[in-house]
């Protein structure tokens, strides 16, 4: 679906109370938003043991760092169209920053962050009130041409959040790189190393959301 911002959005699962929201990753150059490979390999894993959640994939309009605010907009756009009762939002890379900005959502309880861009101008005070979970992995670096995060940014953004009294934890995985799949040909998705222990510890924190009362 179409969002007012001009994003598209794709849902799936159940249609209950609870929602996922996830978010993608970006760029420098100013393109138009595609759908993520890791977001769309990761909620087909998941959506199986979850079929009470309902997950949506947002498209932005561009994928940028340099039109955040331009992505910040069309996650809200995308947590209202969802419309969950409770919410918890995915973030890769880009996305992470993303879903921070967006997290004084009423409906939002929690944050998990798959490498995510915590830039040192990020506000972080939507955080407050709210859960973020970081997952990194141990081998990601930014290499030429290609987008990356390395362990040691996700971990002072982490420290800034812990910082300011916010429920956070982060984890590392030794062996893993940036994303968890790629689309090399078509539509076919291809995992990385370390895919399943990524999905392992996005489930988990799942079932902490599926199991929490506000």
């Amino acid at each position: 679906m179409e969002l007012e911002t001009g994003a598209e959005l794709r849902r799936s699962g159940g249609d209950g109370a609870l929602a996922v929201v996830c978010m993608n990753g970006g760029q420098g150059g100013e393109v138009a938003g595609t759908w993520s490979a890791t977001i769309e390999w990761l909620v087909g894993r998941l959506r199986p043991s979850f079929p009470e959640l309902r997950f949506a994939e947002l498209r932005y309009r561009i994928k940028s760092w340099r039109r955040l605010t331009w992505c910040i907009e069309d996650a809200r756009a995308a947590i209202e169209a969802t419309g969950g009762e409770r919410t918890l939002l995915i973030g890769f890379s880009m996305g992470g920053a993303v879903a921070i900005g967006v997290a004084a959502q009423p409906s939002v309880e929690a944050v998990v962050g798959l490498a995510p861009w915590i830039p040192d101008r990020l506000d972080l005070t939507p955080l407050q009130g709210r859960r973020l979970a970081v997952i990194q992995g141990g081998l990601d670096r930014a290499l030429p041409g290609v987008p990356g995060i390395a362990p040691s940014h996700s971990r002072a953004g982490f420290e800034r959040v812990r910082a300011l009294g916010i429920e956070a934890d982060y984890t590392l995985i030794p062996g893993a790189v940036h994303g968890l799949a790629v689309r090399p040909v078509g539509d076919r998705l291809v995992p990385l190393p370390r895919a399943a222990r990524w999905a392992d510890l996005v489930a988990r924190e799942l079932e902490l959301f599926r199991s929490a009362r506000r």
